[in-house]
């Protein structure tokens, strides 16, 4: 059974797309302009050369990449597919299909250190063979020179393994941890402890680089309590989800149009209700979505008497209805903010990430669902 499709021009929100590596998206945070406006001014009191320095920022951003890429590899050995790499300003994160089993999920945290450890093992090896200095000062690490560049990016690739190692989201160390507490104690439960020490992780990180000073560290503390909060949220919209179908949450009252209105016609519609996503029908079936924004982007390019079949969505995200809620509330993060139920090939309602969210609210208050 196809539990549901995305749209390929479909990616996290707040994210550039990059590339593709071995057929996965590879996609850029936004806040990646505020890591190199640091590593600019960085390199203007560096004492190396704008060449060498760009030569290690290149080298850690590979080494980044390769440990995401040990994460997608031992997935694919697992049977799951990985949709997305996003790479943010303090790493990469890797988004599954579906979730995972305790067991995969633990070879697939412990790939991406591994290969970290296995870089810097070569990198060392290779210093070796050219008879090159191992061992650095920790001032040239602090200061960087020409000569502990090489040097300093395999210490990077021991930093970022031992750093991801750490037992708390949203490092792989948390996530080891998860599957290991989720042998013993509910997922949701084991969840909800590794979220906690990634906040409270973020808390020391930030209090020790305001006492530092080291502004870089407040910079990632800001990061990993949003991780692990985002964890945690995702662990009680689970619990509070768990065993519902998708049709107890979705919105059965709702507009349409055909494929022969035009933008104008769209445009009324959005006017004069609280609908923001509409299906497009033809002969009775669904063959396309058309969402506020790509309504806006259409007015603005074609004028207002383009007709809806020209700009509309063909690569909606349908669900059944029967599915359990817990299990596509990642797919609702990743793919937009609009979902179409449908049985078969008939229309019975939408899934927004609105409505999904208010569904929750009134869950948390204990109001239970109409199934």
């Amino acid at each position: 059974m196809q539990l549901a499709r995305t749209s390929e021009r479909g990616g996290t929100a707040g994210t550039l797309r990059g590339f593709n590596l071995f057929g996965v998206p590879v996609r850029l945070h936004f806040t990646f302009i505020l890591l190199v406006i640091y590593l600019v001014v960085t390199d203007l009191g560096s004492h190396q050369t704008s060449a060498s320095y760009a030569l290690f920022l290149v080298g850690l951003f590979a080494s980044v990449l390769l440990h995401e890429m040990g994460h997608a590899f031992v997935g694919m050995r697992c049977g799951v597919r990985t949709t997305e790499i996003i790479m943010f300003p303090i790493g990469g994160l890797s988004r599954m299909a579906r979730m995972l089993r305790p067991t995969e999920e633990l070879l697939i945290a412990l790939a991406g250190p591994a290969v970290n450890v296995a870089l810097s093992f070569g990198i060392f090896a290779y210093m070796y063979s050219q008879h090159m200095a191992v061992s650095v000062q920790l001032s040239d690490l602090l200061q960087p020179t020409e000569a502990s560049a090489v040097a300093r990016l395999g210490y990077a690739n021991l930093v970022l393994a031992g750093f991801n190692l750490l037992p708390a989201f949203p490092m792989d160390g948390g996530r080891m941890l998860r599957a290991l507490l989720s042998y013993i104690r509910p997922e949701d439960e084991a969840t909800r402890l590794a979220a906690w020490l990634g906040r409270m992780l973020a808390i020391s990180i930030a209090l020790y680089g305001l006492l530092a000073p080291q502004f870089m560290l407040v910079f990632f503390a800001m990061f990993i309590y949003l991780g692990a909060a985002q964890e945690g949220a995702a662990a009680t919209g689970r619990t509070l989800t768990q065993g519902i179908p998708v049709r107890a949450a979705m919105m059965t009252e709702f507009r349409t149009l055909d494929h022969g209105n035009t933008i104008r016609d769209a445009a009324n519609l959005l006017l004069s209700t609280s609908q923001q996503d509409f299906p497009v029908m033809h002969s009775g079936q669904v063959v396309g979505l058309l969402g506020r924004n790509l309504l806006l982007k259409a007015l603005a390019a074609d004028g207002p008497d383009a007709y809806v079949a020209g700009v509309m969505d063909r690569d909606f995200l349908s669900l059944e209805p029967n599915l359990d809620l817990a299990g596509i509330l990642p797919l609702m993060a990743q793919s937009g903010r609009c979902a179409l139920v449908m049985d078969h090939n008939h229309l019975l309602g939408l899934l927004t990430t609105d409505n999904l969210s208010e569904f929750l609210l009134l869950r948390r208050f204990g109001m239970e669902p109409v199934v």
